[in-house]
């Protein structure tokens, strides 16, 4: 079991803030920004012009070196997961990152849900005001290897018409959307869920996908900065698998009902990721 609290990140954080690598400003009057470099990577903003309704496709692209590794939105015992700012008075907010499917990391007792490839994370933007419109963003990552460094950017991308055809970026933001974990289906999907009176384990029922045999990936994030990855007694029959996933410690008083968890299911070269609701 993986549980991932907000005070030893905390902790973590304070501990690492002053030897924080602070690339410097990167821009680009086009739909790139430069590369911001550090020790163990890069990355960069891409962004498309936004349409009738204001609304601007874009991506963080991160690069890890080979050997290094970058966080998903849960990332780990001790992982920095990331983070975007948008410049206030810019006209630009930002409304959602998406995490295309992350992998597991285990080292000892230190778990770590990251990419250790180049991984592209899908942005939804708006822009309130008229073109040219100018996207300046704070990216805020952790990049680790044998150590962890933090690697904060910023990037500032100006966008042209919405006419002009760009089609680098749009094949850089089409990877990324592809690369997202797919919504239930017929075949992959939750069919029962629910929570022991204890709340020490979540018992799980799924349909996956034909042709596997072994036990799939399961992450199951619920307070932030909580994730939970132990199965007990997990058991596959064809398409249909029962499971239960070690809950542990919650935070002190914390009400579960009416709360949304978030379930993603990697089997073999699929993944599903869904809400549970806890009524």
């Amino acid at each position: 079991m993986m549980i991932i609290s907000l005070a030893p990140y905390r902790l973590f954080m304070a501990a690492i803030s002053l030897a924080a690598a602070f690339a410097p400003f990167s821009s680009a009057q086009a739909e790139m920004s430069a590369w911001a470099e550090a020790e163990g990577g890069r990355m960069r903003l891409v962004a498309l012009a936004p349409d009738a309704g204001g609304k601007i496709r874009a991506g963080l692209q991160i690069e890890p070196k080979p050997g290094w590794i970058t966080y998903w939105r849960e990332p780990g015992n001790s992982g920095i997961p990331p983070q975007l700012t948008i410049a206030a008075g810019s006209g630009v907010t930002l409304d959602s990152i998406a995490y295309p499917v992350p992998k597991h990391f285990f080292n000892g007792a230190i778990e770590d849900i990251a990419y250790d490839a180049p991984v592209t994370l899908p942005l939804s933007l708006t822009a309130s005001g008229k073109a040219p419109v100018t996207i300046d963003a704070t990216a805020f990552i952790g990049i680790c290897r044998d150590i962890c460094v933090p690697f904060q950017a910023n990037l500032s991308v100006t966008l042209g018409p919405a006419i002009q055809s760009h089609p680098e970026e749009e094949a850089i933001l089409a990877a990324a959307d592809a690369a997202l974990p797919k919504p239930p289906s017929d075949d992959f999907k939750v069919t029962a869920h629910a929570i022991a009176p204890d709340r020490k384990t979540l018992s799980l029922t799924l349909t996956l996908p034909g042709g596997g045999s072994a036990a799939p990936d399961i992450i199951v994030t619920g307070p932030s900065g909580y994730a939970f990855t132990k199965q007990i007694g997990g058991k596959r029959d064809g398409t249909t698998f029962k499971t239960d996933i070690a809950i542990g410690k919650l935070p002190k008083d914390y009400d579960l009902s009416g709360k949304r968890w978030s379930l993603l299911v990697i089997d073999g070269g699929k993944a599903m990721e869904t809400t549970l609701a806890f009524d």
